[in-house]
């Protein structure tokens, strides 16, 4: 189901401008580009154990650099600033990950996501008072991505890039889980103590699939800001990095499919919602987000995806069958 499923998504996004107005192609536009952000996030937490509560730390750190060139520099090409973002976001979750994952010790859940947290957060209050940078006014105005000398207006031609990248991105994060790599990544997250035991560099595993997550956060900043034109502190700081772990937990955690899932419905969900509750819709927002949580765990696409097919949860039917029950 989730192949079939996977397929018919990326039909629907291929053909999708023929039957929306700019509006919504714009709107679908940047909905793409989260998307990769919620991927990068879903490699860490859903295949690998990492809860990252700083993805928002590489997606617009990315995004200030690229904005930074394209304002002093002059660069706008996309051909020099999608691999600075994607540089950027990768050398900033090395460090990160070699700050918290590669120490003698094996690190908790609860350390790596304050620590991730706490950069988030950092990165925000800096950019919030660097002059430099705009502080809270932000960097704006930003030209246009180009290519040569075609131009990535707002509406189709932006539209294709950012579909093409989030091809690219699901394919190559798809043959990474799917990989003897992620059945590695799949055995950390159920059984990190037996995997260690059997002598694998559980730390240096985690290293690498958190900075691959840091250079995909990284190219989605570097799109986001050429779209939005404008790079400002929100874009760094702890509330985008929580909405992210939101898109996730909502579309279905450990599917990849579900990170896209969860971006849809919560952006358009909080579209609709702020048109017509214009006073309380972030509390219907959230209790919807909180029901969903609750109640259905494996998010919305657990709903029609079987428990075998994710790979974040590799492994349980056959514990199941042989303890004659619950989850171990």
């Amino acid at each position: 189901m989730l192949p079939l499923l996977e397929v018919l998504t990326f039909l629907v996004l291929l053909f999708l401008p023929l039957a929306l107005d700019l509006f919504y192609v714009v709107f679908v536009t940047k909905v793409m580009i989260l998307g990769m952000l919620a991927l990068s996030f879903d490699l860490d937490w859903g295949y690998s154990g990492i809860m990252s509560f700083g993805q928002a730390l590489f997606f617009g750190t990315a995004a200030y650099t690229v904005a930074l060139m394209s304002r002093d520099l002059d660069v706008s090409s996309v051909f020099v600033t999608v691999p600075v973002a994607a540089l950027v976001g990768l050398t900033l979750a090395f460090l990160l990950a070699w700050f918290l994952l590669l120490g003698r010790r094996t690190p908790s859940v609860i350390f790596v996501a304050l620590g991730t947290l706490t950069g988030s957060y950092a990165a925000e209050r800096l950019a919030a008072g660097w002059t430099y940078i705009g502080a809270a006014n932000g960097i704006s105005s930003i030209p246009v991505l180009t290519a040569g000398s075609f131009e990535f207006v707002e509406g189709v031609p932006f539209y294709y890039l950012a579909f093409g990248f989030l091809l690219v991105t699901y394919v190559l994060c798809r043959l990474l889980v799917r990989s003897q790599f992620g059945l590695v990544l799949a055995g950390i997250r159920q059984q990190e103590t037996r995997l260690a035991f059997f002598g694998y560099n559980v730390g240096a595993f985690k290293a690498v699939v958190f900075s691959f997550a840091g250079l995909i956060a990284g190219v989605a900043g570097g799109l986001y800001v050429f779209h939005e034109g404008f790079a400002g502190p929100r874009i760094v700081g702890i509330a985008l990095s929580t909405q992210v772990v939101l898109y996730v937990l909502f579309g279905g955690v450990g599917t990849l499919l579900g990170a896209l899932v969860g971006v849809c419905v919560i952006e358009y969900g909080s579209f609709v919602l702020a048109d017509v509750y214009k006073d309380i819709w972030p509390i219907i927002l959230g209790l919807v987000l909180l029901l969903v949580v609750v109640f259905r765990p494996t998010g919305l696409l657990g709903l029609v995806v079987s428990e075998r097919e994710r790979i974040g949860s590799y492994g349980y039917a056959a514990v199941r069958r042989r303890r004659g029950g619950g989850r171990p």
